[in-house]
């Protein structure tokens, strides 16, 4: 049994590690030619340090362990981008924009759903020290075009505002339970139980809380929350940046959800998911989440978005084999030797043999070099790799 791996861990055998070194690479090479820096952040963190500003959800997602030379309680990631955020307010102290980006292992407890791995290679971008549309426009179409480059362009990218709910919690006048109660309810878009949740409460924040499920659609929904939804001037902010955002992103699939509250205790304006064919969960998620820099020393705007780079590769379609050239030993062949040197400066995937070895058993070699009349050939072979 020692070969077993933990429940949802696992390896990722050639072809799947493959398609996930090849999007990483792609991605980043992305992120970069937008300006967004890398940071590698540690796997370990002291615990506080890891949970600052990230709400109840990720403790309780963090496995924590104790460090034998400090004794403190350390944590494994299990999001990057508290650590990001971290970086920016203590160690760049950049009071421009900063754009970061990050790719790396994080672990769960316990899996985000029954398909889910609880070690997901979160990849992601941040934008720091700008409060406006302009930035949070700026990574959802980022956002867009990740997914465009791993050939599954978004299908339907949902848009939400925390806003809604803070004003009409504070009208309301919510302790922290009841408003955690309702806040799951319009997650779950339980409407019998949210009914009988708000039935003591006030008007107009009752019906409004009780609408809050059905405001979810197309532009039309900006229309309609505006007659629903009382006139706080949260709510009026809030409503009138997911409208610029609607204008500056035309040609997205955007839809709106004002019920959509997940990361509510980490977010705090804009929130964004994107969705693909053949998956019913967000393929990627982000929003606004200003102020968690605070704890670090410095409070910025924050605005970003990450994506589980496994999911990514296992629904992007797989890209034709690159076959490689199955080549002699080439010990006592200089020439040859030169020549492999060569052809693999070109990229050209080549297996030299061992002495004694007749066929490889690695990457899937569909072509042979051979020795006709002096002259080194490339030529086809079998698909089992032997001459």
């Amino acid at each position: 049994m020692n070969w077993l791996l933990p429940e949802h861990i696992a390896d990722a055998l050639p072809s799947e590690a493959a398609r996930i070194e090849g999007l990483r690479r792609t991605l980043l090479d992305l992120f970069r030619v937008h300006g967004y820096e890398l940071v590698m952040p540690p796997l370990l963190e002291h615990l506080d340090s890891l949970l600052t500003g990230s709400g109840q959800d990720l403790k309780l997602r963090t496995f924590k362990l104790v460090d034998q030379l400090s004794g403190r309680t350390l944590g494994v990631r299990a999001d990057m981008t508290p650590q990001v955020a971290r970086i920016d307010a203590h160690l760049l102290n950049r009071w421009g924009v900063a754009r970061l980006c990050y790719c790396g292992s994080v672990l769960h407890t316990l899996p985000a759903s029954l398909a889910a791995s609880r070690e997901p290679i979160q990849i992601g971008a941040e934008l720091y020290g700008h409060a406006g549309v302009a930035a949070d426009r700026e990574v959802i179409r980022l956002m867009a075009a990740v997914l465009t480059a791993a050939g599954l362009p978004a299908a339907r990218v949902d848009v939400g505002h925390v806003g809604v709910f803070r004003a009409l919690a504070a009208a309301a006048g919510l302790d922290a339970d009841v408003e955690g109660t309702l806040l799951a309810l319009l997650q779950a878009k339980d409407v019998p139980s949210l009914r009988e949740c708000c039935r003591k409460l006030d008007e107009p924040v009752r019906s409004a809380l009780l609408g809050l499920p059905e405001l979810y659609g197309g532009v039309e929904i900006l229309a309609a929350a505006t007659r629903v939804l009382p006139a706080l001037p949260e709510i009026s902010t809030a409503l009138e940046t997911l409208r610029q955002l609607q204008r500056a992103l035309p040609d997205l699939p955007l839809s709106f959800d004002l019920a959509d509250l997940r990361g509510y205790h980490y977010h705090n304006g804009v929130v964004f998911a994107a969705y693909c064919p053949g998956f019913s969960s967000a393929i990627a998620r982000g929003g606004r989440y200003d102020g968690v820099g605070k704890a670090f020393g410095r409070e910025r705007p924050a605005t970003g978005f990450s994506l589980d780079l496994r999911e990514l590769a296992r629904l992007a379609a797989a890209g034709p084999e690159t076959g490689a050239i199955l080549a002699p030993c080439s010990a006592a062949d200089e020439a040859l030797a030169t020549l492999l040197a060569v052809l693999r400066q070109k990229g050209q995937i080549v297996v030299e043999m061992l002495p004694g070895e007749t066929s490889s058993e690695g990457p899937l070699c569909d072509r042979q070099l051979r020795e006709r009349d002096g002259q080194w050939l490339i030529e086809p072979i079998n698909r089992n790799g032997s001459p």
